[in-house]
């Protein structure tokens, strides 16, 4: 799992970096045509970063009376009504604004279209917010974002323990018997049962001498199995709940358990990466997203090459001394 470079998400602030984009970008842009439209730009966003703020100090009422609950309620729904009509107001004037630069479209088409696209995301917010937080709608998964600037960012759970919540994307990635790693991975909205047979003929074909390889139960499924076996000699995938006798005695074979117990070496790898900074991507877009990933396994190939390497000369002068 590697996390992209963002805070932690909420609906509001979320709008509130879209908002604070806009303006910045277009009065900007209005002062190098000049357009007088937003030379008061920081103050409004001031202002509308002083309603977020009164949105995001407020609490729910954990009082038994209902009375007092129903009207912190209240104070909720008027400042979150408060903080969405500012941010309305003055979309609708950078809405008109964006009328007249029509006619400069040609000269400032990059700026322009940069400021059309957190334009919508700003829209967006402002709906998702309408109906989640005053209608009480509940928004599907696929429906919600986790970050304007790196979009490309999913909430993953995966279960650890003092970990609720990650914020990046999974990457996959397979490991030689040496060490090596030979092919990764960046998973965007896929899981590992959608990618093990890609993954795997991705792999053979720049390896062909790869005769075998141990998967985690995650990429289990009857039709994985079938078609990696029409791929490798050996596949040591465990199977997902409940064993059948035909699949207990498969994988209680010594020759599954034996090439199963070297499956942990890939965490070691694993952890080699995470703590050589492929933990965090500072990089921005998703482009650069799989540059650095891919930047990091090199540097993780050439590394282990390096001790190999410096093994070797110890090695030789220890028995020259000897």
């Amino acid at each position: 799992m590697v996390e992209t470079d963002v805070h932690f998400p909420t609906d509001i602030n979320l709008l509130f970096d879209a908002f604070r984009k806009v303006l910045t970008l277009i009065a900007t842009l209005c002062s190098q045509i000049p357009l007088s439209d937003w030379r008061q730009s920081a103050h409004l966003i001031r202002k509308v970063k002083r309603l977020f703020r009164a949105v995001q100090k407020m609490k729910r009422s954990t009082s038994k009376n209902p009375e007092k609950k129903k009207e912190q309620e209240k104070k909720i729904e008027k400042a979150y009504q408060n903080y969405l009509s500012e941010v309305e107001y003055q979309l609708d004037r950078v809405r008109e604004t964006l009328e007249k630069l029509q006619s400069y479209e040609q000269d400032f088409e990059k700026p322009i279209f940069v400021i059309r696209q957190y334009f919508t995301d700003a829209e967006r917010q402002l709906d998702q917010i309408r109906r989640r937080v005053l209608a009480g709608e509940t928004m599907a998964h696929e429906q919600k974002v986790f970050s304007i600037f790196e979009p490309h960012t999913e909430w993953i759970v995966k279960g650890k323990a003092g970990i609720s919540q990650e914020l990046g994307l999974p990457v996959c990635i397979l490991e030689d018997q040496y060490g090596f790693i030979l092919n990764h991975r960046v998973m965007q909205h896929e899981k590992d049962i959608d990618i093990a047979v890609l993954f795997t003929r991705e792999t053979v074909e720049k390896f062909p001498k790869l005769s075998g390889c141990s998967y985690d139960k995650g990429f289990y499924s009857p039709q994985n199995r079938e078609d990696l076996e029409q791929v490798l000699e050996k596949v040591i995938l465990p199977k997902k709940g409940r064993l059948s006798a035909q699949d207990s005695e498969r994988e209680h074979s010594d020759s599954f358990r034996q090439l199963r117990r070297r499956h942990s070496a890939v965490e070691s790898a694993i952890n080699a990466l995470e703590n050589h900074g492929l933990d965090r991507c500072p990089d921005h877009g998703i482009v650069a997203f799989k540059r650095y990933v891919s930047l990091a396994v090199a540097a993780r190939n050439l590394q282990k090459l390096g001790n190999i390497i410096l093994q070797k000369e110890q090695k030789t002068k220890r028995r020259k001394a000897a």
